[in-house]
């Protein structure tokens, strides 16, 4: 059984002519004001976006850690 398969790997022929040619990639020379794929109004809600969860987790931290308090008005 394993005659066979040196018998078969003598045989092939393991040439190059059957891997497929790389074609080269085509970078887009055209960015029409884009960054990360988004337009500028997609960017600013993205940015906006950031600012509020940055200011919500740290007054949380803030209350969390009794650096502040919340007013109590009853």
């Amino acid at each position: 059984m394993f005659e066979d398969f040196r018998k078969q790997a003598e045989e092939a022929d393991f040439s190059d002519e059957n891997e497929e040619e790389t074609q080269p990639v085509k970078v887009p020379t055209n960015w029409e004001g884009r960054i990360l794929g988004l337009t500028p109004p997609q960017r600013f809600i993205v940015a906006f976006m950031l600012l509020l969860m940055t200011i919500i987790l740290g007054t949380l931290l803030l209350v969390v850690t009794s650096k502040i308090a919340v007013p109590n008005f009853s």
